[in-house]
């Protein structure tokens, strides 16, 4: 794809990127399956919803799930990538008994309000637990909390909570500090990372979407979008899951796949994540998932940015010029507006949903 075919796969703003998936969508001649939050809005009253569009035969045996937006304003990257593995051909010709289900926007109020998180707060990629036993625990979280909500964001509260956490690094370094506060937590709804005490509506219509597509499936495969992590432009495979799962999806990514539980991501272990909605939405099925994390900027500044966007939500005025210019911050922490990221994004998007399809292909 040239330069101006690729810039033209990626959205302005929410409802933008949406028109842009639903017309890739229909050059296809495939329905789009709209699924309203009846929960939340966008700016100015927009409505909010999850798009989905299957590809391939309802019969299909092995499907792969292409998912954008799960941590909102991520989506910007996400959905530029499934427009562009729609527009370049690679779902024209699948191969026979496979499936392809985008599902666009599957935390549609974090992407309309540019923000990581869904209507209530919660990091949709923490947030598939088993919230019938006992909330995890995170320890490390309860040290790093007090100075992660400052009173004020100009002011001697929020310099306070620099200083703080400048002492943090110092003392047990960068690495902690993003796994103490990027690795989930369930104690505190206006914290960071909260995973929630509860399914979230996008917890819920994402398993509904799987046990709905591959119900009766024999193998399934996740790919989910992500930004903020790693070098500038470099989608990052990432495998989680079983151990099975994960060998699984080594296979089919080669010896770039990093394992957070291993040392070897840029990510920090967390648990809760999308790929473990599909052991209770298709038990049946054997099991390959791969989160692609593009990168943008360091990891203090992505941090900054998630402080500076949860101040605003429960302590700022959104009718403020701070406030634009922390969604302006966030905007540009997710998403770099750049003709050269876009191109490095769409190029392995391209290329992962080329090894996601004929790794399913390949499976017994």
């Amino acid at each position: 794809m040239d330069r101006a075919a690729v810039n033209a796969c990626f959205g302005e703003t929410y409802a933008d990127a949406r028109d842009r998936f639903r017309a890739a969508v229909a050059g296809l001649g495939v329905k789009v399956d709209v699924r309203v939050n009846p929960n939340a809005e966008g700016p100015g009253g927009v409505r909010l919803s999850t798009d989905v569009a299957r590809v391939g035969p309802a019969s299909a045996r092995r499907v792969l799930f292409v998912t954008s937006a799960t941590h909102g304003g991520e989506g910007f990257c996400g959905s530029g990538g499934q427009v562009a593995m729609i527009r370049s051909g690679l779902l024209d010709a699948l191969p026979k008994d496979t499936a392809v289900v985008m599902v666009h926007a599957i935390n549609p109020y974090g992407f309309a309000h540019i923000s990581r998180t869904t209507e209530d707060n919660v990091d949709l990629n923490r947030n598939f637990i088993d919230f019938s036993r006992p909330l995890p625990v995170n320890a490390a979280y309860e040290d790093v909390h007090p100075f992660m909500l400052p009173s004020d964001w100009d002011g001697k509260a929020r310099w306070a909570a620099e200083e703080a956490i400048a002492r943090y690094i110092a003392e047990k370094g960068m690495w902690a500090f993003q796994c103490a506060v990027s690795g989930g937590q369930y104690a505190h709804a206006d914290g960071l990372f909260f995973g929630g005490d509860q399914p979230t509506w996008s917890n819920t219509t994402f398993r509904e979407i799987i046990a709905e597509h591959a119900g009766t499936a024999s193998h399934v495969a996740l790919f989910d979008f992500h930004t903020g992590l790693g070098p500038y432009g470099y989608g990052e495979p990432i495998v989680t899951g079983t151990q099975e799962e994960k060998d699984r999806a080594r296979r089919w990514y080669g010896n770039e796949a990093t394992d957070p539980d291993a040392g070897s991501s840029t990510s920090a272990p967390i648990q809760g994540t999308m790929s473990s909605a599909f052991a209770g939405s298709a038990p049946q099925a054997k099991m390959a998932s791969v989160s692609v994390e593009y990168g943008t900027v360091p990891v203090p500044d992505v941090l900054g940015a998630l402080r500076a966007d949860n101040w605003l939500r429960f302590r700022g005025d959104p009718r403020t010029g701070l406030a634009r210019t922390i969604k302006r911050r966030m905007r540009d922490t997710f998403y770099c507006d750049f003709d050269d990221w876009r191109q490095m994004v769409v190029d392995r998007a391209i290329e992962i949903g080329r090894k996601a399809i004929d790794g399913l292909g390949s499976e017994a």
